[in-house]
């Protein structure tokens, strides 16, 4: 009987002066950037800690510390190759993510074919095991003011 184990990861991050922003590898022409350490890549920040999540690896400030010169101005797709390493050598497969981007802009639809093509590729996965959505929150909270960026992902891995 193989095993299962589920991963859920959510981050966040705000706006800063900028002209793009990053989600899932695709540069994003905005009004804003992120604030951040690394590229700021929220979505795949939050699915690296969904990964570590599910095998008890703990999170990606454990594994990438903002403190750590090293991870300044990283891009997210090599942290992304690290994590799904670690998920190998722990004889882990990755069966399918599912991930919810939560921003009142910009719009997201016109680029999440190519953000699902970049974590699809990264992650060694089929296309067709990697959901990404969109969704506003009507203006309320953080991301309804056009704050920042949230994202939640979950995961399924097997062995």
């Amino acid at each position: 009987m193989s095993q299962i184990r589920v991963g859920q990861g959510y981050d966040v991050h705000n706006f800063c002066k900028g002209d793009f922003i990053t989600l899932g590898g695709v540069q994003i022409p905005h009004e804003k950037a992120f604030q951040a350490h690394s590229d700021g890549d929220v979505l795949i920040h939050a699915l690296c800690d969904a990964l570590l999540g599910a095998l008890a690896l703990g999170d990606i400030g454990k594994h990438f510390p903002d403190t750590d010169s090293q991870y300044e101005n990283i891009n997210s797709r090599n942290l992304l190759e690290h994590v799904i390493g670690l998920i190998k050598e722990n004889g882990w497969g990755v069966a399918n993510v599912d991930c919810t981007i939560i921003a009142e802009a910009p719009k997201m639809a016109p680029h999440i074919d190519l953000m699902r093509a970049n974590l699809s590729a990264d992650m060694g996965v089929s296309l067709g095991q990697v959901s990404i959505k969109a969704t506003t929150t009507e203006k309320l909270g953080f991301e309804g003011r056009k704050e920042g960026v949230a994202v939640q992902a979950i995961v399924l891995l097997f062995r």
